[in-house]
């Protein structure tokens, strides 16, 4: 039904609910839900490291895929808000219509893959589990190159 980002940034898809209308308090309850899920992994991964500065410069985020696209439209949002030089989005496989919103909103976007009828992210992995907590560390203690 939509999706939160660091920043207050709360997108919601309309389209899902028209489909299955829910009352605006059960929206904000798994909101603040997912705000609290999101503020206990941002301090879990960053630690007491501020978030990266990305002001000016150009940043590429990278999913493993978009249905509706609204967890990517949030963390679009999420950084604009801190003022980069460009955002580029890059996907292996989306929803056509999906690529098509983000670049009619002026979103640089890659989708490498855009079937028809796309059904679902997940059909396209042999592996579509969750990343877990363990497996975020492992690559955050790795030397980040830049």
């Amino acid at each position: 039904m939509g999706a939160i980002a660091s920043g207050g940034v709360r997108v919601i898809n309309r389209d899902v609910l028209e489909w299955l209308p829910l009352p605006q308090k059960t929206i904000d309850e798994v909101a603040q839900r997912e705000q609290h899920e999101l503020e206990r992994r941002e301090r879990e991964y960053r630690g007491t490291r501020p978030p990266l500065d990305v002001h000016g410069k150009t940043v590429i985020v990278v999913d493993d895929g978009l249905a509706t696209g609204s967890t990517m439209r949030a963390a679009v949002q999420a950084l604009r808000k801190m003022q980069p030089r460009a955002i580029m989005v890059a996907v292996p496989v989306a929803a056509a219509q999906t690529c098509d919103e983000f670049r009619s909103e002026g979103v640089d976007i890659v989708c490498l893959r855009t079937p028809e009828p796309f059904q679902a992210v997940g059909l396209w992995y042999d592996d579509f589990s969750q990343t877990t907590d363990e497996e975020v560390h492992e690559l955050l203690q790795q030397p980040a190159h830049e």
